[in-house]
């Protein structure tokens, strides 16, 4: 989100991202607007230092953090313990932060195939995981990966399915949903193919997306 969030918000989402990754279009700046408590806030980072995190954290009053770069799982468990609530353990932080706990949502990039054992280390240290496109972009690139890969999903772990999923391709989401493969799929993340422009959502598709989904699920 970067031009239009209280409209998506309107369409009652369970997830709104920003991305505070500098070299994104999509980059988001300036005061965030009132939205409703139940849409939970995602700050998208990118190999970011870890008070950068933090700091965004309260100053958007985030619910949720995406990590989309190489974070290692000790940079995603010093994340995770830096929240009371999250490790039992009460911390001193530089930055004292109005949530007491966060989502931790780390993203791997896939392109024709991949290894599902580098997810076990990060099994302990995340809440989700979100599969995405590999591109030239941590993101938003536009085209969708062959979802075939992830009927040897190892883990019961929630997961976000991402990489270019729009109105296009809308029979095989359909597909997915009913089949094997969407067991632990958690949530679906959209983004560039319905926008106008980086960061300015279209809410026409938004809307029809939304209808199907709702649908689906219905079944």
């Amino acid at each position: 989100m970067k031009y239009n969030p209280e409209e998506v918000a309107a369409l009652q989402p369970d997830y709104l991202g920003f991305i505070f990754w500098e070299p994104s279009p999509r980059v988001f700046t300036g005061e965030l607007p009132s939205l409703p408590p139940y849409i939970k806030k995602v700050g998208v980072f990118v190999d970011a230092r870890l008070e950068e995190v933090l700091l965004k954290v309260q100053t958007y009053h985030l619910d949720a953090v995406q990590l989309h770069g190489k974070e290692p799982p000790e940079y995603c468990e010093a994340l995770r313990d830096r929240f009371q609530g999250n490790s039992g353990k009460s911390r001193k932080m530089e930055h004292p932060l109005k949530n007491d706990r966060i989502e931790i949502i780390k993203a791997f990039s896939i392109r024709e195939e991949f290894d599902f054992s580098v997810l076990l280390p990060y099994e302990t240290v995340c809440d989700y995981f979100l599969f995405d496109s590999k591109g030239k972009l941590p993101g938003g690139n536009g085209y969708a990966f062959n979802w075939e890969v992830l009927k040897e999903y190892p883990s019961t772990k929630p997961y976000f399915l991402s990489g270019g999923i729009g109105l296009e391709n809308q029979t095989g989401i359909a597909a997915f949903l009913r089949s094997p493969k969407s067991e632990y799929c958690y949530a679906i993340d959209i983004n560039s193919r319905f926008e106008e422009q980086p960061g300015l959502k279209n809410i026409e598709k938004l809307k029809t997306f939304k209808k199907l989904l709702e649908h689906e699920l219905s079944r």
